[in-house]
């Protein structure tokens, strides 16, 4: 294993009653809050009058920024920027999936500033001095923002999807109850379970390859995942699938799963220009990407590969090579994500073959693993997706 920094300072509440320890942390946070949120899922579940109502018996005054959508853009991030610096906002509460959070990050930093926050973070990726304080009631697990440090724009006009890291965004506390899960539609229930599952390859499929507790704890929690949805999709109320599945969501991305590893984000940098270009949803397009990527790869480092089919989906090494026994795993890879409905083509999600060219020529080449990543090899591996 290299040698790590590990840091999270985020505290979890977990469970059915997850909710009810929101007035304890509201308690010691300033008296002007904003409450982020996305469409209109939340005030139809009721999440948003019981949110509200703990809000007001805590004597806060509420401002609202609501409309984030999935893939979160500039403008609604300078839109709740104005609101913060307008109203003095002393707290952020952000009520949704990863987009809303994500979104709250940004402004979260940017509300500190007298600078362009997309300029000065998200472009020069200079380091942050200030940001208001945050907390995340989760309803789509997916991104593993409720406890990380992490947070992606998507600029619209220029057609650039961007990633920003800084100590000052962890939240200080997520509320995470998977019976907020149960009426969510079954494609985001989908696309959040491809978004874990890649989130957890990026990590796992990166030098060094010895044995480490970092990787037998990845291995495990993909075949959590695995059988989780497996049974979420047929009982979407069942609480231990939807538990397993949202725990698994946040501890992919918590740290734990970095430590000593490379980590190789080439999956992620191919899909952002999918996203910032179509608008499609990254878990979506990251169920299309990333076992293209794999099978391209899986060469380089053939006996990770192998030992990823064998340890998590239990494919028989014997008589085989290691080449072989990787592909069988990439092959259990596509058949799961066809079981549970994810896209597998370019064409699925609405790109045609004309884009590649321009997409390729959008991706970020800084992140890869056991062999640097060029532009042909990106448009090569969309072409697979076709």
């Amino acid at each position: 294993m290299y040698d790590f920094r590990f840091y999270n300072p985020v505290r979890i509440h977990f469970g059915k009653d997850a909710l009810t320890h929101l007035p304890e942390e509201l308690a010691s946070v300033g008296r002007k809050i904003l409450l982020v949120y996305g469409g209109g899922s939340i005030k139809a579940s009721g999440l948003y009058d019981r949110v509200t109502a703990m809000l007001q018996d805590a004597g806060k005054e509420v401002f609202e920024l609501s409309g984030v959508m999935p893939n979160p853009r500039t403008e609604k991030v300078y839109e709740g920027i104005n609101l913060c610096k307008q109203n003095d906002i002393e707290f952020i509460l952000a009520v949704g999936g990863g987009s809303v959070i994500d979104c709250s990050k940004a402004i979260a930093v940017g509300a500190k500033t007298e600078r362009d926050f997309w300029q000065a973070f998200f472009v020069n990726w200079e380091e942050a001095k200030d940001a208001i304080p945050l907390g995340t009631i989760l309803t789509l697990p997916a991104t593993g923002s409720e406890m990380d440090r992490s947070s992606v724009i998507t600029n619209w006009t220029t057609g650039e999807k961007n990633g920003y890291d800084s100590d000052l965004t962890y939240p200080m506390f997520s509320i995470l109850d998977p019976t907020l899960t149960y009426t969510l539609p079954r494609n985001q229930i989908v696309n959040g379970v491809a978004d874990t599952l890649s989130h957890i390859w990026e990590l796992y499929f990166s030098e060094p390859d010895t044995e480490s507790v970092t990787d037998a704890l990845a291995e495990a929690l993909m075949r959590s995942v695995i059988s989780a949805t497996r049974t979420a999709l047929k009982d979407p109320t069942d609480y231990v699938a939807r538990a397993n599945i949202m725990w698994a969501s946040t501890f992919a991305l918590c740290g734990m799963l970095n430590n000593g590893k490379k980590t190789d984000w080439a999956s992620h940098n191919i899909e952002h220009p999918l996203s910032a270009v179509f608008d499609v949803a990254h878990g979506a397009g990251l169920a299309v990407v990333h076992p293209n990527y794999m099978q391209y790869f899986c060469g380089y480092a053939p006996e990770r590969y192998a030992r990823y089919a064998v340890q998590v989906w239990g494919v028989d090494p014997a008589g085989k090579s290691s080449l072989e026994v990787a592909h069988e795993g990439i092959r259990c890879t596509r058949e799961f994500f066809n079981e549970i409905g994810a896209p597998a083509t370019l064409t699925d999600l609405g790109i045609p073959e004309s884009a590649i060219e321009d997409l390729a020529a959008r991706t970020d080449l800084s992140c890869w693993a056991y062999k640097e990543m060029t532009r042909e090899d990106v448009k090569a591996i969309l072409r697979m997706a076709l």
